[in-house]
Formats: structure tokens, C-alpha cells, sequence
């Protein structure tokens, strides 16, 4: 006879991994859904949920290892991730207003701070010190707001921007003096020891990350896994750095991700893949590790942590809008621009939450603390996007914005694709540069099958659609919408010229092997005829690098671009490539002023900083080029078609130079024509 079968009863609060792990996945993806119908972030619903099943609450999973575990590991994400999207691009354009920014938005709030928790709260220095230091960072909870409303570039808004680099720093430098004086107290040997490790830990980090992980992103690309393996792998070995030099690990991660920074351009597939990661699985677990910490008990037993919350809100506000203030008189800004970096610099979350939780591990901060900062989450969670809306939006209204602006910003691109063709998906990787993080218009991937009797065409069109299909998955990794299609004609060219009509391209990106063919003349055959049978800008490229390993844009402007129709259009596709790429950007004017071009650069919307020398002739082109450029240089050349306005003889022969210099990777925009109407809408209006 069969045994009946036994079912043990499950015990509560759940131990076993496999109930532990099927309640945190339900509070993933129940809390942030419910919180966010409140118009609140979602991690906030993470951290409350983990509150309410929490030991302290209604006692459903219990507070295990693992969790404590993988909360950890979450949190030297969360300060990698951090570090990763902080703007460095902004700030290098206008330092001086970021470090006037940064600079009064810590210390005002850090220093009131201080004070007031040292006497109204009683704190030690050491706790008063890292509670201020929590509400003197900031994290940019409104982003999303002046993003939609278009006030990114506005100066005000780049200066916090730029900031946060500041005030996040500064706060885990406080945060590892802090730690180190909880031992053996303050002193100037502290002082002194902190200094040290923090400069080998950014001088490491400087010399070692950036390097290695071009060399390994030039080799291993073809495998985005393995990338994204890597960057684990930087994440960790300088969490682990800072804990070996007596720092806390999330400082070493920080300093990662700065590192790393502008080798993962935004929009890419490898900043796709870390931010889920991150945001779907190790985030939510250190949040839900917070809120399992969070004693609902003690709110409701009296009302200190309401007080301690009060207080704190309070000093933050005061202090963020004291500085607000300051700055402003300072640099001159708006009232609108005023309120928008006082309602962009009130936001808390990461470091906050972070630093917080340590503050708790190491006993300065008891149980109401962590309450009160958890409230005031919640509390700047509304203030925050509540007056940057309507700071923005008086903002925006100030601004003269032209009507099709959007077109530029968010390009339909056309990416013919050779049946045989190299480096595909580095060809799709500089399609993800050019739209950037911005706008909904398609990457249409297309490949024309030329009947040749070799083999049936539907058994061709069904090889190539497979391959597109392989490509069009690497844009879902990347969140880019990628639309694929394969098209039967006889001449290629005429193929994709039509496929350009129909999908309504502005853009056609395309590769090219270097190869020489019977018919050449620049390229070969089938790119020279695209060149003839379309007035589209064409982007004809060749890259010997991943294109997020690029460190310098080398522009080459013929005398008289400036005068084709197409001319601003294509200044700012190279603003565009040099902004989301953030390299630096220089151009060489040929037989032309460097001073005028400068001008008609400055023009043209996309702020990016940029270097002009001028040469009087082409024949120093070359050699200028090949003593200034190195491995993991872009050059990009402004190339009128054949008797348009600015075409050059020499313009005939350049690609095939430019294929042998040191960087094997350049790209010729052939402008726009007969649209001098459409070029206007680059030009920044007064």
C-alpha cells in the first residue's frame, strides 16, 4: 500500500528559502504597483510592505540571513548605480556653478544640522554629524519632471545636476570619518588615515577601472553578458578596496561607478541590463531589508519619532532652501530657477537610506531615527516632484521653444544592414548612442535580399530575417524600439532608399567594409547610389572600437559646410554623439576660421563644450590627424555630397585615409538637402 502523503504545516513567520523568496517577489512587485497608483516612488512601497511583514509588524517572513544578505548587496548596487548616473558631462561644462551648488547645499544643511540634532536630540557629535550628513545629500526624485518638461539644460538645473556629485561625496566621506571615530574617537591621525584611503581608493579606482574596462569592452563586446559580468566584478573589487583600506564598502562602489561612468553611455544595452538588475532584484531587496528593520511600534507608541521627523524635515527644507537662496543671488538665477533646484535638491532616497541603515548597524542611530528617516522619505517623496512640477512648468513657459524640436531630439534612424556585414551590433550600439535615452521613434534594422539564383529567395529572406531578429532582441535589452524588416530587389540601393520613404526615416546609418569594388568611386557601389537617390542625411561609418570606449571626437569641417542647407542638422547629430557619448569634442576647421565656427557651433541646441583649431590647407589634415589621434578616438568628417555647397575633391579620397589611421574608426555625415527650413529648428532661438 501506498504511504498517504504527509503535508507539514507551514510555520509563520516563514524560514524556508523557497516561502522567504516567494513573499519578497510579491512585495516587489505588489508594493511599488499600489504606492505608485498614490503618485509615490516605488521604493517606497518596498520599504513600507517590508514594515508591515516584518518582525515588528505582522511577523509573515522572518528577518533571516539571506535577506541581511542580499540587503547588502543591494545597497553597494544601489551607491554603484548612483554613481553611475551622475551627470560628470554637466559638470565639466560649468564646474563653477555645480561646485557652488554642491558646495552650499551640504554644508548649509550639514552645519544647521548638526548643531540642532547635537542639542535638541541629544545625538552624540558622531550621530549628529551622520544624521546631518543624510539630509544634506540629495537624490534627484523629479528628474523625470524637467526631463518631460525640457528644462534639462537649463542652467540652474545643470547646476544641481552637477552637485549631487558634491553632496553625495561629501556625505560618505562624513560617513567613513564618522565610522572611524566610533572606534577610537576624533583625532588628526583619523583625519589623517580617512584622507589617505579615500585618495587611494579614487586614485585606484582612476587608474585601474577606466583602462581595464576598455580594454574589455574592446575585446569581449560581442558577448553583452560577459559585460555585464565585468562591471559586476568592478563593483565589487572596489567594494571590497574600500573595506580593506577601512572605509565602508558602498563608498568604494560609488567611486566605481563614477569611474566607470561615461564608458556605459545612457540608452545603451549594457546600462539597460545593470538598471534592471539593479531596479528588479538587488534594490528591492536591500529596501525590503530597510523596512524590515522599520519598527511600526515605535511610531505608534508615542510621538518622538514624529517629533524627530518634524525636526529633521524641518532643518532640510530651511537648509535646502537656504541655499537655493544663496545661490541664486549668487549666480543670478530666476524665481523659477530658484524654486526648481530647491524642489530638485529636497528629494531623499539612496544615499539617505543608505547611509542611514549604517548609522543604525553601528548603533548611533536608535530605532526612531531610522523611523523618522524612513517618514521623511516619504515626506520629500511628495514636497520634492510637487513644487519642481510647478517650478518647471513656469520654467518651460519662459523658454521659446521651436515646434519641431522634437524631431531632432528624438531621430528615426534607417540601419541597412549587408547580409554579410561585420560588426553588426556595433553598428546597432552607435544607432542606441545617436537617440540617446530620449524619445519613442523606432531603430528600423533592414536588409535587402538581391535575388542572385543561388539559392531560392524565400529561403534567403527567411537566413536574413532570422539574423534581424538576433539584432532586434539586443533592442529590447536596451528598452530601444527596434523594427525589422527584409525586402527583395534587385538593386540594393534603390531598396533601402525606399525603405526610407516608407518608414519615414530622418536618418540612414550605414557600415562600411573599407572594401574597394569596380565601380568605385568613394565607398563602392551600393553606399554611392544611396547617396544619389536620397536627400537624407547619411551617416557612413566605420568603427574599429565599441563605440562606448570612445574618449575623443575629432571633427573635420570643410570651408563652406557652414553654407550647406543640411549644415546645423548635422553639427548637432556631432554634439549629440559627443554629449551622449560624453567625450570630449574637437574640430578642425579646413581653409576656414576656427573663431566663425566656433560661433555657428555655439548656435546650434546641445550644450557641449568643444576645442577649434583651424589649418590653412588639406594636405596637413592627414598628418594632424594621425599625431593627434589614438586607439580609442572617433573621427567624424562633415562631407557635402559631390557639387553641393562645401563638397571638396579631397572628400573623394578621405574615408579610405581615415580607415588607416591609428583610431580605424570614423564616421562621414553627408548632410541633409534641399531643406533649409528643417535645418532651423537646431538653431536656438532668441
Amino acid at each position: 500500500m501506498l504511504s498517504p502523503l504527509v503535508v507539514e504545516p507551514v510555520s509563520i513567520p516563514f524560514e524556508e528559502p523557497i516561502f522567504v523568496f516567494t513573499a519578497a517577489m510579491i512585495v516587489f512587485l505588489v508594493g511599488p504597483l499600489l504606492i505608485k497608483r498614490l503618485g509615490q516612488p516605488g521604493i517606497v512601497g518596498i520599504v513600507l510592505f517590508g514594515a508591515l511583514i516584518g518582525p515588528d509588524a505582522l511577523e509573515i517572513v522572518e528577518h533571516s540571513d539571506a535577506i541581511e544578505l542580499l540587503g547588502e548587496v543591494g545597497l553597494v548596487y544601489l551607491l554603484f548605480t548612483v554613481g553611475l548616473e551622475l551627470d560628470i558631462r554637466t559638470f565639466k561644462e560649468a564646474p563653477e556653478n555645480a561646485t557652488l551648488f554642491g558646495l552650499a547645499s551640504f554644508f548649509i544643511p550639514f552645519t544647521v544640522g548638526t548643531f540642532a540634532t547635537h542639542t535638541v536630540l541629544g545625538l552624540s557629535l558622531e550621530g549628529a554629524l551622520l544624521l546631518s550628513a543624510v539630509f544634506a545629500s540629495h537624490t534627484l526624485l523629479a528628474y523625470p519632471i524637467v526631463n518631460r518638461l525640457g528644462v534639462t539644460k537649463n542652467r540652474a538645473v545643470a547646476a544641481v545636476f552637477g552637485g549631487i556629485l558634491f553632496t553625495d561625496t561629501l556625505a560618505l566621506v562624513v560617513l567613513a570619518v564618522v565610522t572611524g571615530a566610533v572606534e577610537d574617537g576624533f583625532s588628526f591621525l583619523l583625519f589623517g588615515e580617512v584622507a589617505l584611503s579615500i585618495a587611494l581608493l579614487f586614485g585606484s579606482a582612476w587608474l585601474v577601472v577606466p583602462p581595464v574596462s576598455r580594454w574589455f569592452f574592446q575585446n569581449f563586446s560581442q558577448e553583452s553578458y560577459f559585460e555585464f559580468l565585468f562591471v559586476m566584478v568592478a563593483i565589487f573589487a572596489a567594494a571590497t578596496l574600500a573595506e580593506v583600506l577601512g572605509l565602508d564598502a558602498i563608498l568604494g562602489a560609488f567611486v566605481a561607478g563614477i569611474a566607470i561612468n561615461q564608458l556605459i553611455p545612457q540608452g545603451g544595452t549594457l546600462m539597460n541590463r545593470i538598471e534592471f538588475v539593479g531596479n528588479a532584484f538587488f534594490i528591492p531587496f536591500f529596501l525590503l531589508h530597510v523596512g524590515m528593520l522599520v519598527d511600526p511600534t515605535v511610531i505608534l507608541a508615542g510621538p518622538e519619532t514624529l517629533q524627530i521627523t518634524a525636526l529633521v524635515v524641518g532643518i532640510m527644507v530651511v537648509g535646502k532652501g537656504a541655499a537655493a537662496l544663496l545661490v541664486s543671488k549668487i549666480q543670478g538665477y530666476t524665481p523659477n530657477e530658484r524654486n526648481v533646484i530647491f524642489g530638485l535638491s529636497t528629494g531623499q532616497a539612496a544615499a539617505a537610506l543608505a547611509i542611514t541603515l549604517i548609522g543604525f548597524d553601528i548603533g548611533l542611530f536608535t530605532a526612531e531615527i531610522l523611523n523618522a528617516v524612513v517618514l521623511l522619505l516619504l515626506v520629500t517623496a511628495i514636497l520634492s516632484p510637487w513644487i519642481t512640477e510647478r517650478a518647471a512648468t513656469n520654467l518651460a513657459y519662459e523658454s521659446e521653444v521651436g515646434e519641431d524640436e522634437d524631431d531632432g531630439r528624438d531621430p528615426s534612424i534607417l540601419l541597412p544592414l549587408s547580409h554579410h556585414a561585420d560588426l553588426q551590433q556595433r553598428l546597432l550600439e552607435l544607432a542606441f548612442v545617436l537617440k540617446g535615452d530620449r524619445g519613442t521613434e523606432p531603430i528600423n534594422v533592414m536588409t535587402v535580399v538581391q535575388p542572385d539564383g543561388s539559392s531560392p529567395t524565400e529561403q534567403q529572406v527567411a537566413g536574413v530575417q532570422a539574423e534581424l531578429d538576433e539584432l532586434a532582441a539586443a533592442g529590447s535589452a536596451a528598452e530601444v524600439p527596434v523594427e525589422t524588416e527584409t525586402r527583395v530587389n534587385h538593386n540594393v540601393a534603390s531598396g533601402v532608399v525606399q525603405g526610407a520613404v516608407e518608414v519615414q526615416a530622418n536618418q540612414i546609418l550605414m557600415g562600411w567594409d573599407a572594401g574597394e569594388s569596380f565601380r568605385h568611386r568613394i565607398f563602392g557601389s551600393i553606399i554611392d547610389q544611396v547617396l544619389e537617390q536620397t536627400t537624407l542625411p547619411v551617416l557612413i561609418s566605420r568603427l574599429g572600437h565599441p563605440i562606448n570606449t570612445t574618449r575623443r571626437l575629432f571633427v573635420v569641417v570643410p570651408i563652406g559646410a557652414d553654407h550647406h542647407e543640411g549644415f546645423y542638422e548635422a553639427v548637432h547629430i556631432v554634439k549629440r554623439l559627443a554629449s551622449n557619448l560624453g567625450a570630449e569634442l574637437n574640430v578642425i576647421v579646413v581653409e576656414g576660421s576656427a573663431h566663425q565656427y566656433e560661433q555657428l557651433f555655439t548656435l546650434v541646441e546641445e550644450d557641449t563644450p568643444a576645442e577649434f583649431d583651424e589649418i590653412d590647407n588639406w594636405g596637413r589634415l592627414l598628418p594632424r590627424l594621425e599625431s593627434q589621434t589614438e586607439d580609442d578616438d572617433l573621427i567624424i568628417s562633415i562631407a557635402p555630397r559631390r557639387g553641393d555647397v562645401g563638397w571638396h575633391s579631397e572628400l573623394e579620397d578621405l574615408p579610405a585615409h581615415l580607415a588607416e589611421l591609428p583610431p580605424e574608426s570614423f564616421i562621414t555625415i553627408h548632410p541633409r538637402q534641399g531643406e533649409p527650413e528643417y535645418d532651423r529648428q537646431y538653431l536656438r532661438l532668441k
